[in-house]
């Protein structure tokens, strides 16, 4: 893509923030939303869990990238904190969809982030862009933030949905927790370790984006995972190999239980996801496996 101004709401995020380095890193404008007053004219006021934003401050962009949303594994999922979830998703996307569909002159392409959560847990069966949405309620909330999109899409606007796995890097996600405790000879695996990880390195995480920002011929859902998901077993014995420390302990899922509540399940459960519609469209991982996903991020 040429030089563009492009909107990123999320931008304070694991995946925001890299994103937007590598925006700006290669001459695009930059447009932040924040829920605070801006500080220039680069930042765009907005209120996601309210539904409001400051269209205006879209004027001119090639691309609206949303990947805001409260952080799934940041707190124990309450009743309070799972309605925090949905509407930091549901009522941040309808009013950036809302915002475009109304445009004079509507960006190309609106970037909704997903995620492989829409699938609810697989086992063993592998599942790409095909599959219907699971049931629970990450799956629901899936479903529910992808439709909140529909104002943009039926504007006429490129509308692509990322539906990204458990991303690998030290700077935030499930990750940042993992390594130190496999620097520190403490890590293992979780439950009885059979159970599938979609991952996917943050540097491929973001090239996908860019590559859905780019591609004017793409659009719905796009599974941003690795080609060959792993099991947590696996994992674990390549994090010990890449670090070179011992993985002897586990965590056994009662543990898990106790410490997470319901959100255990997301760790515990099974979701083997694959990338077919992406890499159909032509795209290349640079870092297709866990050794080359870790390493990257060290």
């Amino acid at each position: 893509m040429e030089r563009s101004r492009i909107a990123v709401a999320g931008a304070s995020g694991l995946i925001g923030r890299a994103l937007v380095r590598s925006l700006a890193a290669d001459g695009h404008e930059v447009v932040r939303l924040v829920r605070r007053e801006p500080r220039g004219a680069d930042e765009v006021r907005w209120d996601p869990e309210a539904g409001r934003v400051d269209a205006a401050g879209l004027d001119g962009c090639a691309a609206v990238v949303n990947l805001a949303g409260a952080g799934v594994g940041d707190r124990r999922w309450t009743p309070e904190y799972k309605a925090r979830l949905l509407r930091s998703r549901v009522g941040g996307t309808t009013a950036l969809a809302e915002a475009v569909a109304a445009m004079d002159s509507p960006p190309r392409v609106f970037v909704n982030g997903s995620a492989m959560g829409y699938y609810g847990p697989t086992g063993d069966r592998a599942v790409d862009e095909s599959a219907p949405a699971g049931t629970g309620f990450l799956p629901e909330m899936c479903v529910a933030w992808e439709a909140a999109a529909a104002p943009a899409r039926e504007a006429g606007v490129r509308t692509v949905f990322p539906r990204t796995g458990l991303v690998v890097s030290r700077e935030g996600g499930a990750w940042a927790r993992l390594f130190p405790l496999f620097r520190a000879g403490l890590g293992g695996r979780l439950g009885d370790g059979r159970q599938y990880w979609s991952f996917i390195a943050l540097h491929d995480e973001v090239a996908a984006i860019r590559h859905l920002i780019d591609r004017d011929d793409l659009s719905g859902p796009f599974n941003l995972t690795a080609p060959e998901p792993l099991t947590n077993r696996e994992i674990t014995a390549a994090m010990g190999r890449v670090l070179h420390r011992p993985t002897l302990l586990a965590v056994p899922s009662p543990a898990l239980r106790a410490a997470l509540g319901e959100m255990a399940g997301d760790v515990l459960g099974s979701q083997r996801v694959l990338p077919r519609r992406l890499l159909e469209s032509g795209f290349v991982f640079a870092f297709p496996t866990i050794e080359d996903a870790v390493r990257a991020t060290l």
